[in-house]
């Protein structure tokens, strides 16, 4: 038998590693790797389904299928790195385990103590970290399947910072940046934060360009009254602007501007600059089920509220360049905004009938009265979809096209696997910009983890290429109450 030269040290694999990975098997060299019936049955069951979880399933189906043809998978088939692959059973003389036997997860238990007692040296890998938890309560050593495993602590942030003297700052190019090269390991387009030591708010950013470059980054200067809040929403909106990056992701928790921005640049330079042809838009549906078919109506109803945080972020943008034309051209819109003048007596009504209230600002819109200007207004976002500058799609139907021309932003793509990601950004076409948004930390998938999903991933993968840049945004901008139920609760 194969066994017989081979170490007792086996490896259990877990359902949910081969989900993730259907070549999990392949990264283990010089081992055993044990793969339970129970996995197989699991397996069987999730390979009629359309997702990323059913597609892996009959990967690794037909892997095993492969492998039949060199040998017995009871016995065990070499592989060339040393190890052996076997389907392993349950066996008969082994004492209940203290958890509910009709779970899967607890008869694949079962097995591994099955190994343990036949003097085997076993490990249990799997990304559930409650059955990790049973398998160490029952004596089982396990692990979380780390490969590529990128740490919340490490994950490629797209910037770093520094404190130097405020003298350092005056100068068009700061001295620190002459040695940066060579003391740190720097990628492209990572982002260069340069703050005084002694008040932080002074502060300047530079992106590394190779060699010894680095490019002062300034706000962009839009036509809109919109601009960053902060230095990392400063170099958000550098990459987004950039005709010369393609590819963006953005990171951070909720309220920091993630869509904002990219929404902001995508009308932008849609809208103003014409860039594009079309802002297109689009979010996994994870928390609604497998398929958009779980709500009711049409395909635009079921969209319209799938996408109503999109709806949400484009409305302000809107408002807030609608409102800076109607205050500009006050006089041809037939209103305005004015304050109360507490020396004034009468009804208190004010040119355009802006009423005034304990010294507070209110509007009445004379809305027949309202123009768009070429070139700065925007219009409703209904009007936006009607003249094909702006889709809402379902991500589900994005695989197979091919999309040229538009700037392409998928918002919650922490619910994304690494597989669906490249399926995404490889539909990108000539003159084409993708932008992944995520909080990585608030992942719905079961099936995924903060190393695992396909945002931090793509960051991982493409970092230090000329067509990518990142950037993590770590300060709330939504509200005071937001940032501070950030940290509180």
């Amino acid at each position: 038998m194969v066994e017989q030269n081979k170490s007792r040290k086996i490896y259990v694999l877990d359902t949910n590693v081969i989900v993730h990975d259907p070549y999990a098997y392949k990264n283990f060299e010089g081992v055993q790797i044990g793969i339970p019936a129970m996995v197989l049955e699991e397996l069987d069951s999730f390979k009629k389904e359309g997702t990323d979880r059913g597609r892996n399933s009959r990967e690794f189906i037909r892997e095993l299928d492969a492998l039949r043809e060199r040998g017995s998978l009871k016995e065990g088939v070499p592989l060339e790195n040393g190890s052996i692959v076997k389907v392993l059973f349950i066996g008969s003389d082994l004492p209940d385990l203290p958890f509910r036997m009709e779970e899967q997860d607890n008869r694949i238990l079962l097995t591994a103590m099955g190994l343990v007692k036949e003097g085997y040296d076993v490990k249990f890998i799997s990304k559930d970290l409650n059955a990790r938890v049973k398998a160490d309560a029952i004596g089982i050593e396990s692990q979380d399947y780390l490969k590529e495993h990128v740490s919340e602590e490490e994950f490629y942030k797209g910037w770093m910072s520094l404190d130097v003297p405020a003298v350092d700052l005056t100068k068009d190019e700061p001295t620190v940046l002459k040695v940066l090269p060579k003391e740190y390991d720097l990628t492209l387009n990572e982002f260069v934060l340069l703050q005084s030591q002694n008040n932080p708010q002074n502060n300047r950013v530079f992106r590394y360009v190779g060699g010894d470059r680095f490019l002062p980054i300034y706000a962009p200067k839009l036509k809109w009254p919109l601009e960053p809040r902060n230095a990392q929403q400063l170099m958000a909106l550098n990459l987004l602007m950039d005709d010369t990056i393609p590819f963006v992701t953005l990171l951070g928790p909720a309220g920091t501007g993630k869509t904002f921005l990219a929404l902001l640049a995508g009308l932008y330079k849609t809208i103003v600059k014409d860039d594009f042809r079309k802002l297109m838009v689009s979010r996994p549906v994870v928390p609604l089920g497998k398929d958009i078919g779980y709500l009711p109506g049409t395909l635009e109803e079921k969209l319209h509220s799938w996408m109503l945080p999109i709806y949400d972020n484009l409305e302000l943008i809107m408002h807030s360049v609608k409102l800076s034309d109607y205050m500009k051209d006050e006089k041809d819109y037939g209103g305005g905004y004015h304050r109360r003048d507490r020396g004034h007596g009468g009804n208190g009504r004010g040119r355009g009938d802006s009423r005034q209230r304990d010294g507070r600002y209110e509007k009445h819109t004379h809305r027949n009265n309202y123009k768009e200007r070429s070139g700065t207004g925007v219009g409703p976002v209904d009007t936006l979809v009607n003249n094909g500058k702006l889709s809402l799609e379902a991500i589900t139907y994005m695989r197979g096209r091919s999309i040229p021309y538009q700037y392409i932003l998928i918002d919650e793509s922490q619910n994304l696997t690494p597989h669906e990601v490249k399926t995404i950004v490889t539909r990108a076409g000539e003159g084409s910009k993708i932008v992944l948004v995520g909080d990585p930390y608030q992942i719905d998938s079961p099936y995924l983890d903060f190393s695992s999903n396909g945002l931090v991933r793509a960051g991982e993968r493409f970092k230090g290429q000329r067509l990518f840049g990142s950037v993590y945004l770590p300060v709330s901008e939504r509200s005071e109450l937001s940032k501070l139920a950030g940290q509180i609760l």
